[in-house]
């Protein structure tokens, strides 16, 4: 299992400070961030680099994978000695420039670190508390592919022993002339036979390559974020979609900035969601075929039996962190609900910029309820949101990698 706010008790190592002995001390005017009443928001830490993927540890220390090939790559952990919610000490834990992802695992008696870069996804021994790892990097799941384009692994963690991990597509619409325009696509997509999906693998059994795992879904351009539900143990993820429908084939700036949407799915075995023969129309409310597969913006051809999606979000906004928040310390509105981070537009000129954001999704049972933004204000902060984690007193903690830093909303009740 993941390390939660639940075993926190059972799992605080040496030098671990006491959960409850926290009191942090939110910032004049949130830091910049605007965030719900019963809020409060401060900045744990700045000039990380490139702040990627994120974990929190029963103890409260923020771990964090950070991009860089100077000598502020690696995977980081973010201790508060003193309990005012900033980061005080800084100790790397691994030194690799292309950390990307990181997740905490105990079983039974053992806890682990796992990270991932480019091409594989590694563990290390790691007792929470402790200022190092314990053990030699163990590689799980290598030769998985290193395109620059959507090259980044995300993965989670779920039982029983499963890895699942995001292989992007390197393309945005597998044409025959990648983001050429008019090119054709290319059909049957050949990306599909080993990219575009969620392979999954043994958790524990080393060295798998790409050919040892087993493809759970198809479809799915590049799928950064990632997270199981606790309450029916199914992935759910935040796809990002496809770019270029105005440059390459003619639609108006505004039909390309509002198209196709970010779609929110729930991940079943086998589940093709349509890349990159069809796309998600927000205004429509459908599947349509994509230009490059002859596609005119209205037919559904043969995206009808696509995977639909659970909600849509804004075009380009791209979705890259996801956590279901426990419960701890937050109204109960929130109990159950998913947290989603948002990195933000780069391609919806000549309109504004836009999504560089956290949404909240609440749950009623099975079904998701209407999104909402939950904090905004990072863009005029130089900040792009990656990912969204929970803390053991319910705090949330997201990453940055362009501000560098990571930000911290408390629920006040907590302070």
């Amino acid at each position: 299992m993941r390390i939660t706010a639940a075993v926190a008790v059972a799992l605080l190592g040496a030098g671990a400070a006491s959960v409850g002995a926290q009191q942090p001390r939110c910032a004049p005017g949130n830091a910049g961030l605007t965030v719900p009443d019963g809020f409060c928001a401060l900045i744990v830490a700045d000039s990380l680099g490139r702040a990627r993927h994120l974990a929190v540890a029963p103890n409260g220390d923020v771990v964090v994978a950070v991009q860089s090939r100077d000598q502020g790559g690696g995977v980081w952990l973010l201790r508060d000695t003193n309990g005012d919610g900033v980061a005080d000490r800084r100790e790397r834990l691994v030194n690799d420039p292309l950390a990307a992802d990181v997740q905490l695992l105990t079983a039974g008696s053992q806890s682990w670190l796992y990270y991932s870069t480019y091409r594989e996804v590694i563990r290390q021994a790691w007792t929470p508390g402790q200022l190092a790892v314990s053990g030699p990097p163990d590689t799980v799941a290598r030769d998985l592919g290193g395109a620059r384009q959507h090259g980044i692994k995300t993965f989670v963690l779920g039982p029983p022993r499963r890895l699942i991990v995001n292989l992007g597509a390197p393309s945005n619409s597998c044409q025959r002339d990648d983001r050429q325009a008019r090119s054709p696509g290319l059909d049957p997509c050949p990306l599909l036979d080993t990219a575009g999906g969620l392979w999954v693998f043994d958790a524990e059994r080393p060295h798998q390559t790409r050919a040892q795992g087993h493809r759970l879904a198809t479809g799915m351009r590049n799928t950064v974020a990632l997270a199981i539900r606790p309450a029916d143990g199914q992935v759910y993820a935040g796809i990002h979609g496809r770019d270029l429908l105005g440059g390459n084939w003619g639609l108006s700036d505004s039909a390309n900035a509002e198209k196709p949407a970010e779609v929110f799915v729930r991940v079943t075995e086998g589940a093709d969601f349509g890349w990159p023969y069809c796309y998600f129309d927000p205004g429509l409310g459908r599947y349509v075929m994509a230009p490059e597969y002859g596609g005119d913006g209205q037919a559904v051809g043969r995206c009808a039996d696509k995977a639909p999606p659970l909600l849509a979000f804004p075009a380009h906004w791209a979705p890259d962190g996801l956590t279901f928040h426990s419960g701890i310390g937050v109204p109960d509105r929130y109990r159950g609900g998913a947290f989603l981070a948002f990195h933000g537009s780069w391609n919806r000129a000549p309109l504004p910029q836009d999504g560089f954001r956290i949404v909240f999704v609440p749950f009623a049972g099975a079904q998701p309820g209407r999104w909402e933004v939950f904090a905004d204000g990072f863009q005029a902060l130089g900040s792009r949101p990656v990912d969204v984690a929970e803390g053991p007193d319910g705090s949330l903690y997201v990453s940055d990698d362009t501000g560098g830093r990571v930000y911290r909303i408390v629920p006040r009740a907590a302070r």
